[in-house]
C-alpha cells in the first residue's frame, strides 16, 4: 500500500469529504471540496498512473470543467472526420478550428489527481473500499459516515462521494439502478511513422453493423487507439466486429500493446444520485452521454457538483438539511446532464433503427455537421440544441417517430471522400 499520510493518523479523524475513486470524477470532486478549504482524503485502489479502457476522447464541455491552470496532455489535436457506415459510403468532413483533443487516460487522470492534492485534498492508493455504513456501531454520530477498507480499517467522514467507476460499490449502497450496459472492446496498436502519419489530426467513426453500435480510430502519436462498443449481450458479435473492423483497416499484422474490455452503465431516469450524506457522480452514478457512450465530460462536470454538494452536506448538522442539499445535488444534476441524457437516448433510438439516416444527415447536411462541431468543440450541446432551437427539438422528435419508417437504403448516394 503506497498512501500520502499514514493510515494509524486517520483512524479517529473526521474527514470533512472522502472521495472513493480516483477517475476524472473522483478527481474533480476532491479537488471541488479541497479547493472550498475542507479536509478532503481522495482513495483509489490502484496505484497511480494506471490504464484505463477509454478512446480518450476530450470535446468541448470536458475542457470547460477542468480546473484552472490545467494543461491538457494532448496526443493530437482533430481536425477531421472520416465517417463510414460499417466500412462503406466514407466521406471525411474538415474544419478549420480544432474539434477536439485526444489524451491518454493514465497521464490525464494522474493530472487531476495532481490538481487536487495542490488544492490540498489527501491521497491513499492501494486500498479497496468494502463498503460505507451510515447507521451501527461503526458510526459514532448521524453527521458521521464510516468508511471500511478491506482489511478492516476505517475511515470517517462527514460527507462521502462515490465515484468508483461503472461497477461502483459505493453505488450499490446508493441504489443505483441502470438502464442501458454496454460493452466496449478496445486495443492500443504501436503502428510505423508512415501509418501514424496517415492518420494525424484525423479520426474515424464507423457506424457499426450491429443495433447501436460503432466503432473508432484515435491517433495518439505512434499509437491508434482503435475500439468498438455494441449492446452487452452481443459479446462474440462485438468481439467479430472488433476484429473485422482492425482488418478492414489493413492494421491487423500490428500487435496491440493492449487489448481491453469495459461495461458502460447508463442509470435509469429515476436511479437515486445519494442516500443519506453519500453522494455518487459519473459512472458510479451511471452518467454518461447514452449514444456516443461518452463519458469523460459527464465525469467531470459531475463530478465537480459533487463536490461542491458534498461540502454542502458536511456542514449540515441535521438529516432534513442533509437531505435538502442531496436534493438540490440531484436537481442540478438533472437540470444539465440529465437533460442531455434524455436527448441522447433519443438520439440511440432513432440511430439503432436506422444508422443509415444519420450517417446521411450528418456527411451530407450542412446544418447536422455543424450541430456536430458545435458538440464537439463545446460551444453548444445536444441539450441546449433543443432547448434554444425548437426547429432541433421538432427535428429530433420527428426522427425518433418516423426512422423506423425510412428505407434502408438512406445512405446511399452520400458522396465518398477521403
Amino acid at each position: 500500500m503506497s498512501s500520502e499520510n499514514s493510515s494509524a493518523d486517520d483512524e479517529q479523524r473526521v474527514w470533512d469529504v472522502v472521495v472513493v475513486g480516483a477517475g476524472p470524477a473522483g478527481a474533480s470532486a476532491a479537488y471541488a471540496a479541497a479547493v472550498a478549504g475542507r479536509s478532503v482524503l481522495l482513495l483509489e485502489k490502484a496505484e497511480l498512473p494506471r490504464y484505463k479502457t477509454c478512446g480518450g476522447g476530450i470535446i468541448g464541455p470536458s475542457r470547460d470543467a477542468l480546473p484552472p491552470g490545467f494543461e491538457l496532455p494532448f496526443q493530437d489535436r482533430v481536425h477531421a472526420v472520416t465517417f463510414s457506415l460499417d466500412g462503406k459510403f466514407t466521406r471525411t468532413r474538415r474544419s478549420k478550428q480544432m474539434l477536439f483533443g485526444l489524451i491518454n487516460r493514465p497521464e490525464f487522470d494522474q493530472q487531476l489527481v495532481e490538481h487536487a492534492q495542490k488544492a490540498g485534498a489527501e491521497l491513499r492508493t492501494g486500498v479497496t473500499v468494502s463498503r460505507v455504513e451510515q447507521h451501527g456501531s461503526a458510526v459514532p454520530d448521524r453527521r458521521t459516515v464510516a468508511v471500511v477498507l478491506q482489511g478492516g480499517e476505517t475511515v470517517l467522514a462527514r460527507a462521502v462521494v462515490g465515484a468508483d467507476g461503472s461497477a461502483s460499490r459505493i453505488g450499490a449502497h446508493v441504489g443505483v439502478k441502470l438502464d442501458q450496459v454496454d460493452l466496449g472492446l478496445e486495443a492500443e496498436i504501436p503502428v510505423p511513422e508512415t501509418v501514424a502519419e496517415d492518420w494525424q489530426g484525423r479520426v474515424l467513426i464507423d457506424w457499426g453493423p450491429m443495433p447501436g453500435s460503432y466503432g473508432w480510430v484515435f491517433p495518439k502519436g505512434d499509437t491508434l487507439t482503435v475500439g468498438v462498443i455494441s449492446a452487452r449481450g452481443e459479446g462474440a458479435a462485438t468481439k467479430r466486429y472488433l476484429e473485422d473492423f482492425i482488418a478492414r483497416l489493413g492494421l491487423a499484422g500490428f500487435e496491440p500493446s493492449i487489448s481491453s474490455g469495459h461495461l458502460t452503465r447508463c442509470r435509469a431516469d429515476d436511479s437515486p444520485l445519494s442516500r443519506g450524506r453519500v453522494l455518487v457522480c459519473g459512472d458510479a452514478a451511471g452518467l454518461l452521454e447514452p449514444w456516443t457512450r461518452e463519458g469523460i465530460s459527464f465525469a467531470l462536470r459531475s463530478g465537480r457538483l459533487a463536490g461542491e454538494w458534498a461540502v454542502r452536506v458536511a456542514e449540515a448538522h441535521d438529516a432534513v438539511d442533509t437531505r435538502r442539499q442531496a436534493l438540490n445535488y440531484a436537481f442540478a444534476i438533472k437540470a444539465g446532464l440529465g437533460v442531455e441524457m434524455a436527448v441522447g437516448k433519443s438520439m440511440l433510438a432513432a440511430f439503432e433503427r436506422r444508422p443509415g439516416m444519420l450517417h446521411a444527415a450528418i456527411t451530407s447536411f450542412r446544418p447536422a455537421w455543424k450541430a456536430f462541431a458545435g458538440i464537439t468543440r463545446g460551444s453548444t450541446t445536444l441539450g441546449e440544441m433543443v432547448r434554444s432551437r425548437p426547429m432541433a427539438g421538432r427535428a429530433l422528435s420527428a426522427l425518433d417517430r418516423r426512422s423506423a419508417a425510412v428505407a434502408p437504403s438512406a445512405a446511399e448516394g452520400t458522396p465518398t471522400t477521403e
